[in-house]
């Protein structure tokens, strides 16, 4: 089978998503198309130069309705031959969007793809696009569905992990994304978006809070414990699949739960021939991938379920990995991860995650596999895997290698 090569990964800093964010006066088509032509411009991409633009996104509504790959292609200065397929995987959309260029790759099916993906979130609100999942209440009763918050807090009572544990992770994840700024970890792939002036409107991640420490954290009340204990009563509904727990322990809140941002982020995939033609040397091979669905009440212990599965189908074992990128959702999964598989802390999320920085949906999967090719890069490792938790209770996974 035909190998699949990451020849560029590149991604918009995180703005707050909000009305007073950085990047709140572009729309997903505008930020999509910036991250387009910094692809194009860095790599020589003239013509129809790759097979298709690959391209995820969540909150498929409004300005991020219709197909918004092939807006953004329209938008930006790519050839308007290469067509453009907007995917959602809840919040591995951006992962599943390089995944699945990557195996088109090696099926022959193209020599080379642009993916990724963007989240507009203080543009596009999360869960307006009123998803079956939540409002079917046949659907939603079947499943046992609770909010995602109250899907964190079962992991942390079910696994055992205290409110100290899930603010300590969240502390270092600013530390670590604080240092990993001013050592200039993120030169390579962060892309300055400017207004269309040329001017500057963003040049680092926004969202950071550098200062937090286990004091401040701990002043912060429980941001599920009201929706989870008071009517609708979540909390009950969650106990009807996990009768065995007395009560669920509320230990998250918005420090040590990933941030509501804007962003966008990209890939550039291609077979050996594809970097022959445009003058292009990889930078790593994507050796695996891997989904699948879980517990949709949980929900978000899909990095778990599939590691081991991603790991027996390619015959590895968790210690031919170098490095982690497990998306900081919630504290709790990176917890639960690192339980599971015994893991040293020190390899996973080395520049910090989604707590420090935030979660634009449907780009994270794509920015964290950038990040881990970087940090295989600088630290001069080998072999890495990205891997997330997603909505309804599935798990996204990829495992790159230098070469």
């Amino acid at each position: 089978m035909t190998e699949a090569y990451i020849y560029d990964a590149l991604r918009s800093p995180r703005g707050k998503g909000r009305p007073d964010g950085a990047l709140h006066e572009l729309t997903s088509v505008a930020l999509s198309a910036k991250i387009l032509n910094a692809v194009k411009a860095r790599n020589g991409l003239e013509g129809h130069a790759v097979e298709d633009v690959i391209w995820g996104n969540v909150t498929q509504v409004g300005e991020q309705g219709g197909c918004l790959a092939r807006s953004a292609v329209l938008a930006s200065d790519l050839d308007e031959a290469i067509p453009g397929l907007a995917i959602n995987r809840f919040c591995a959309s951006g992962m599943e969007a390089v995944n699945l260029a990557a195996n088109q790759v090696r099926g022959g099916a193209g020599d080379g793809y642009i993916a990724g993906g963007v989240e507009m979130m203080g543009r596009v609100a999360m869960g307006s696009d009123g998803a079956a999942i939540a409002v079917d209440p046949h659907l939603a009763m079947k499943s046992y569905f609770v909010p995602q918050g109250i899907s964190a807090d079962i992991i942390a009572t079910e696994y055992g992990f205290t409110r100290d544990e899930a603010d300590a992770l969240a502390v270092e994840s600013q530390r670590r994304a604080a240092q990993a700024w001013a050592e200039g970890r993120f030169a390579k792939s962060v892309i300055d978006i400017t207004d269309q002036n040329g001017l500057s409107i963003l040049d680092r991640d926004e969202y950071m809070r550098p200062q937090t420490d286990m004091q401040s954290l701990g002043s912060l009340k429980p941001a599920f414990k009201d929706m989870g204990e008071t009517m609708p009563g979540f909390d009950k509904i969650a106990m009807l699949k996990y009768p065995h727990l007395a009560k669920i322990n509320h230990i998250h809140h918005a420090g040590n739960s990933s941030g509501i941002v804007d962003g966008g982020a990209a890939v550039l995939i291609g077979n050996k021939e594809f970097g022959i033609r445009h003058g292009l040397k990889p930078r790593a091979r994507i050796r695996a991938t891997a989904k699948i669905g879980t517990d949709p009440t949980i929900m978000l212990t899909g990095p778990v379920p599939v590691t081991h599965k991603i790991l027996a189908d390619h015959g590895m074992q968790i210690s031919d990995i170098d490095l982690f990128e497990v998306n900081e959702a919630f504290a709790s999964v990176v917890l639960r991860f690192q339980q599971a598989f015994g893991v040293d802390p020190a390899l996973v999320n080395v520049n910090g995650g989604s707590i420090a920085m935030g979660h634009p949906l449907g780009a994270t999967g794509a920015i964290i596999i950038g990040t881990l090719l970087d940090e295989l890069e600088r630290a001069d490792k080998e072999v890495g895997l990205a891997t997330l938790c997603i909505a309804s209770g599935m798990g996204a996974a990829t495992i790159i290698e230098r070469v």
